[in-house]
């Protein structure tokens, strides 16, 4: 940047340390809270899984919080910043989409493999080792990548705003995470994310109203639409629709759109992180949760970047801007520094603090869902898997928590080696379709499709992937005539490599499967996925074991009413998402696109208002509506507490069974232990059967 930084580096310190600590002190108290008033003892189950009783409200605010990346907020203003009002909205759009679709796909793996801890138990119960070893690295490429965009787009806000060292701010932004994750497990991220969430949007509808509002040099959409049109007139903008920012006919707005669309199927359907979510939801809040999830999102990119982008673009000729009389440096856009440049020319040193304050917010959220998706795959997938079948309960928590710390410290050096080679997050961002893409239909179909052989699903995300780098670098040679950071991170060589990566396995799979013959899969192996033995962590707790969330075993009945609103919830899924994204990537901006309309003042203010709004209604769903599905679990917690401290002693524990349910459950649970299996994987995989035999045809049954 042209000028120091606004803020000292002692501040930059104090929040990346003292509010990691203080977070995961927090959550330490929180875990020790649960576990004494609602049974909620970190077994190796609710580690990975949150006993599968999260309700929609938290699933929502943690969808949210996991794909409010630093590069939802830094990468979207700056491709504003580039494109004018386009760019928020191609942001939004080509990345909401995947989360809607996604709810599909988490209800069938609840409806399908309800015992599974992560998404490739699922790949190996249906195709053996070799496929499952070929989407454990594809899953951990994703999380690998998607951990150093967070920590490269962080550590470089962190420098720019109080010239803290790129390298310690990468090894110290995920200190706090780390200890309240080994702490709390998928609960405490579920719980840190509902808070994160509420400060984002909290800090965004600062922004919102501080530039639209009350600000001496915007203060409204007026203001700020006459300065985008003189900064048209002063630098127009190649491929926009009469060189306007105010446009939404922008043809590297467009190609942007299209690699975003294809690189962030990727990062969601390959994330092993949001089939945590998924599978620690209820069963009937995880539809809701994830649609309410994905539409509260698209707020926060779009108006976020409507407001910071376009600030930037509108007070870059103003002395209040950092890089006055410069325009930004393009290095700069790319590193992610048009959100804190414009929020320092809004607020001052106020806004580099509240800047600072949301890059920590959207960093540590994210990678605590990166931790635990990394920590569920080598817990479950590599260690149980292939070195130790019979872990107990405790050896398997005592492996995630290493797993997290030792992934945490590789990644803050990879991360930290990138920074220094000259690798940005914007860089990352457009990289990520390429490398992880060709894996997301063969994955799908996986559940949806049970024709689809092993050796299709085994080899199309490796020729995928030799087709997307040969697509990827060949462009960026022809058209650059070298190899570079600066030609492979242009456009069209990631236009090339994210498109093929997608699409090529459209051709692979078919191919393959009817070239090999089709599988005909019956989805019961998907449903002997077992749960894992925690018998030793509760006793070890003095805890009932069924008195842990999630580990009670349910009726007969209870289990057929869940099948049947799986069903329902599956088919709800597939029309909802199908309308939502044909309104998101279609009806809405095609129109706007086809015609090549110039925004007028009037309709630039509803534009802004629209996103006002949107993101009032997401405070709701993801702030307010949580604290309402929970209202009954606090009030118990809090009499709990209450009698505790004035010697009353605790309360009666939630949902303990009656003697006689505990006597029939310990002959019954004594009976299938014998044979190495649960009762409750038992009937799960006895329905399956059943969907099988009565109805000839699995694939639509179950």
């Amino acid at each position: 940047m042209a000028t120091s930084p606004p803020l000292s580096q002692a501040t930059g310190y104090g929040v990346v340390i003292g509010l990691g600590f203080l977070f995961a002190l927090g959550m330490i108290l929180t875990t020790y809270v649960l576990k004494r008033y609602q049974n909620e003892v970190q077994t190796s189950e609710m580690f990975a899984t949150a006993g599968r009783t999260v309700k929609s409200g938290l699933v929502s605010s943690a969808v949210v919080s996991s794909w409010t990346w630093a590069a939802t907020l830094l990468q979207s203003s700056g491709v504003a910043y580039r494109y004018g009002v386009s760019g928020p909205f191609w942001y939004a759009s080509g990345a909401t989409v995947q989360i809607l679709l996604f709810a599909t796909l988490a209800i069938e793996l609840k409806r399908k493999a309800p015992n599974a801890h992560t998404f490739l138990e699922v790949i190996r119960a249906r195709y053996g080792v070799y496929t499952h070893v070929v989407y454990i690295v594809f899953g951990l490429m994703t999380n690998i990548l998607v951990t150093a965009m967070l920590l490269t787009g962080g550590s470089a806000v962190v420098t720019s705003l109080t010239g803290m060292p790129t390298a310690a701010a990468c090894f110290l932004l995920p200190v706090g995470v780390v200890l309240y994750t080994v702490f709390g497990g998928i609960k405490a991220t579920f719980l840190t994310d509902y808070v994160h969430t509420v400060m984002i949007l909290v800090i965004i509808m600062m922004f919102a109203f501080t530039a639209y509002t009350t600000n001496v040099h915007l203060g409204s959409p007026a203001k700020v639409y006459d300065l985008l049109v003189q900064a048209a007139r002063d630098h127009p903008v190649d491929g926009n629709e009469a060189g306007s920012y105010l446009t939404m006919r922008s043809k590297e707005g467009a190609i942007f759109f299209v690699i975003n669309i294809v690189g962030n199927f990727g990062t969601v359907f390959m994330d092993n992180g949001y089939y945590n979510k998924a599978i620690a939801a209820s069963p009937v809040h995880a539809l809701p949760g994830y649609v309410m999830g994905g539409l509260s999102w698209f707020a926060i990119p779009w108006l976020a970047a409507t407001t910071m982008g376009l600030s930037a673009l509108s007070l870059e000729t103003n002395s209040v801007f950092p890089t006055f009389p410069d325009r930004m440096p393009d290095a700069d856009v790319t590193a992610g520094l048009v959100l804190p440049n414009a929020a320092v020319a809004l607020l001052g040193k106020g806004g580099a603090a509240a800047t600072l304050l949301l890059i920590f917010m959207a960093v540590t959220s994210a990678s605590s869902a990166e931790y635990i998706a990394v920590s569920s795959i080598f817990t479950y997938d590599i260690y149980k898997t292939y070195f130790e079948p019979a872990a107990s309960g405790r050896k398997l928590v005592y492996m995630a928590h290493v797993s997290v710390v030792v992934y945490a410290i590789l990644l803050a050096g990879f991360s930290t080696a990138l920074y220094y080679i000259g690798i940005s997050m914007g860089y990352l961002y457009l990289m990520m379709g390429v490398i992880i893409s060709s894996a997301v239909l063969p994955a799908a179909l996986t559940l949806l499709w049970s024709d689809q052989n092993m050796i299709a699903a085994t080899l199309s995300p490796i020729l995928g992937l030799v087709c997307s780098l040969i697509a990827w670098l060949v462009t960026a040679k022809k058209q650059y005539g070298d190899l570079s950071v600066a030609s492979t991170g242009s456009n069209n060589p990631m236009l090339a490599g994210n498109v093929v990566a997608l699409l090529s396995p459209l051709i692979f799979v078919p191919v393959l499967t009817f070239a090999f013959g089709r599988q005909k899969y019956d989805y019961v192996s998907m449903a002997m996925i077992r749960l894992g033995d925690d018998s030793d962590v509760a006793a070890a707790a003095h805890v009932d074991l069924e008195l842990i969330p999630g580990a009670a075993d349910v009726s007969d009945a209870e289990f057929q009413s869940e099948k049947t609103k799986l069903r329902r919830a599956s088919l709800i899924a597939k029309t909802m998402t199908a309308l939502l994204t044909l309104a998101l990537l279609v009806l809405w901006p095609m129109p706007l696109y086809g015609t090549g309309y110039v925004f007028s003042k009037k309709f630039f203010t509803g534009w802004v208002s629209v996103g006002i709004i949107w993101l009032f209604c997401s405070i709701f769903c993801v702030g307010v509506y949580p604290l309402i599905e929970g209202r009954h679990t606090m009030a118990h917690t809090f009499r709990g507490i209450i009698k505790d401290l004035t010697g009353k002693g605790k309360p009666p524990l939630q949902g303990r069974m009656s003697v006689a349910d505990d006597e029939k459950y310990s002959e019954d649970e004594k009976s299938s232990q014998d044979h190495g299996t649960s009762k409750k994987d038992i009937k799960q995989a006895d329905a399956v059967a059943a969907a099988v035999e009565t109805s000839g045809n699995t694939n639509e049954k179950y």
